[in-house]
């Protein structure tokens, strides 16, 4: 039990990445029906719900109204920066380099994770984290280059514009998952993934409005099979997802925390297989092996 406890950050993050697999899964089919955007925004409307429901019951309190000023606008800043900002660059970028290339970068979260979290936070990590990370991100790395993906070639011809999208969404949500933590400040993860969800809602309605999509939005709520995927998706994605990735940074650096949340390219290969009929590669297999081992490090 202490030992559970002394790592109660690292199984959180583990919690997370094993959330954001069942979303990832919910989300790619939702959006293939409805489109990105709308299940940007959806995701955080039906999120709201989810935890303002759950708050109630457990804190009394349907909205955040207890947060001090400190948690409310850097909680905000914090959505906006990771869950707008992060998010939208990350999907823009899938249309121009792909899902393959896209993943890629976004391995540089944990990195810049531990970078803003030394800036902003003081924090540091030993010599076995460091090697953790990389360990973890090399067999990410592998797995990613080595999976068959339906409609994408590998190609030295990448559009700028979508590698720039797809740094900004790892630096979004790098940065934003430090500033979550710099944020809470001890208080309620949950509450605090309401702020940020809210503050989410706001930025996602502005950039409907300046593209006049209302219309679309509005549409796809009569998209049956599309909600029953999103509301599956927001259920662990932004309520238990987010949520549970302010609990695993509140007992652990973000590096560490935000490293074992990235292994969600592993995790989905097996759900892929089952559900897609997608061949596994043996570099898949030693990817997933190593990356293992790199989350080992951390519980040592």
């Amino acid at each position: 039990m202490e030992y559970i406890t002394s790592h109660l950050g690292e199984f959180a993050a583990l919690a997370v990445a094993l959330f954001w697999t069942v979303t990832a899964l919910a989300f790619e089919s939702a959006s293939r029906k409805i489109g990105s955007l709308t299940v940007n925004i959806m995701r955080l409307v039906l999120a709201f719900l989810f935890i303002g429901l759950f708050t109630l019951f457990s804190r009394g309190h349907f909205l955040p109204t207890d947060a001090t000023r400190h948690n409310w606008i850097w909680l905000a800043v914090s959505g906006i920066i990771g869950l707008v900002l992060g998010d939208y660059f990350l999907f823009k970028s899938y249309a121009l380099i792909g899902s393959r290339f896209a993943m890629l970068i976004m391995t540089l979260v944990p990195p810049l994770a531990a970078f803003f979290g030394y800036i902003i936070l003081d924090e540091s990590l030993e010599l076995i984290q460091m090697t953790g990370m990389v360990v973890v991100i090399s067999g990410i790395i592998m797995a990613i280059f080595n999976r068959p993906v339906k409609g994408e070639r590998l190609s030295i011809k990448i559009a700028p514009a979508g590698v720039v999208f797809a740094f900004i969404g790892a630096f979004g949500q790098a940065l934003g998952l430090v500033l979550s933590k710099y944020g809470m400040e001890g208080y309620d993860p949950f509450a605090s993934t309401h702020i940020r969800v809210i503050a989410g809602v706001a930025g996602y309605s502005l950039i409907i409005t300046l593209l006049r999509r209302w219309r679309q939005v509005g549409g796809s709520l009569s998209n049956t099979p599309a909600m029953k995927a999103l509301s599956l998706g927001a259920f662990f994605g932004p309520f238990l997802g987010i949520s549970f990735s302010l609990l695993s940074v509140r007992y652990t650096e973000a590096g560490i925390a935000s490293t074992i949340m990235s292994i969600v390219p592993i995790l989905i290969i097996a759900p892929s297989v089952w559900i897609n009929k997608e061949k596994i590669t043996v570099a898949e297999v030693i990817g997933a092996a190593i990356s293992v081992a790199g989350i080992a490090l951390f519980f040592v």
